[in-house]
């Protein structure tokens, strides 16, 4: 601060003023910034179990792979088809969200027959969009579709995370009710099952369990023998009914 010419002093002064009542804006999340955890329902999707490449992915995958024109050498970056549309991709993940929520037993059977039902309408339209339109949808078409495979998503979503669970007890009706709902969700993973398909034997599992509940609920919670004999030979009807639909020819429209 004093200089003359004989003697120079450099001083610093250090005027700084520490606050320690600064309100910290971390925008981080752990040690040092917001402590944040997931919601139940974030850590339910999280531990959710995933599924395969379906056989109908796999296609798309192969036949991709098979393709040059799909090779950047040839086509610089923009090729002419995909190996799998937006449209179709979410059908597919839909599809294996929905034999999950099956197989877990977190869709019962009326709530899949209700969302596969919608499913095979939505199929139907995509299929008649890309008939009338060369094989290409409009964009207005897209746009359509896109709202509706976003409200079916939700309606997923909230089916499987909803109070109602099948439950189908340790008894010989209860056991051949999840044989059978395994089988459903395999097929429709696989693509055995087209959502059509899929709606029609769940919509018979619906009545069986209709059946079941009202004859336990005349008899004190049990089921007589004559009950017995009829609802087995009412699950034999849904089991053949489950093969004939998963090894036939016709599957849904692309």
């Amino acid at each position: 601060m004093n200089v003359n010419t004989a003697v120079i002093r450099n001083v610093y002064v250090d005027r700084t003023v520490i606050n320690n009542n600064v309100v910290s804006r971390a925008s981080f999340n752990g040690p040092g910034g917001i402590v944040a955890r997931p919601t139940p329902q974030q850590e339910m999707a999280l531990h959710e179990q995933r599924s395969e490449a379906t056989p109908n992915q796999i296609a798309h995958q192969q036949a991709a792979s098979q393709d040059r024109a799909q090779l950047a050498s040839v086509n610089h970056g923009q090729p002419s088809a995909m190996a799998m549309d937006s449209v179709n991709g979410r059908r597919y993940n839909q599809q294996g969200r929905i034999a999950n929520g099956v197989g877990s037993g977190r869709l019962t059977a009326g709530e899949t027959r209700n969302l596969e039902g919608r499913e095979a309408h939505l199929n139907g339209e995509i299929h008649n969009d890309r008939q009338a339109n060369g094989g290409t949808p409009t964009p207005q078409e897209r746009q359509q579709v896109n709202r509706q495979q976003n409200n079916l998503s939700k309606s997923i979503y909230n089916d499987k995370h909803n109070a109602a669970n099948a439950h189908y007890g340790n008894y010989e009706v209860g056991a051949r009710r999840d044989e059978r709902q395994q089988r459903i969700s395999q097929g429709i993973r696989s693509g055995q099952l087209s959502p059509g398909e899929a709606a029609k034997v769940e919509g018979r599992e619906q009545n069986i369990n209709r059946q079941v509940n009202a004859d336990r609920a005349g008899n004190g919670g049990k089921l007589t023998p004559g009950e017995r004999q009829q609802i087995n030979r009412n699950q034999n009807g849904a089991s053949r009914e489950i093969r004939e639909e998963k090894h036939n020819e016709k599957k849904s429209p692309k």
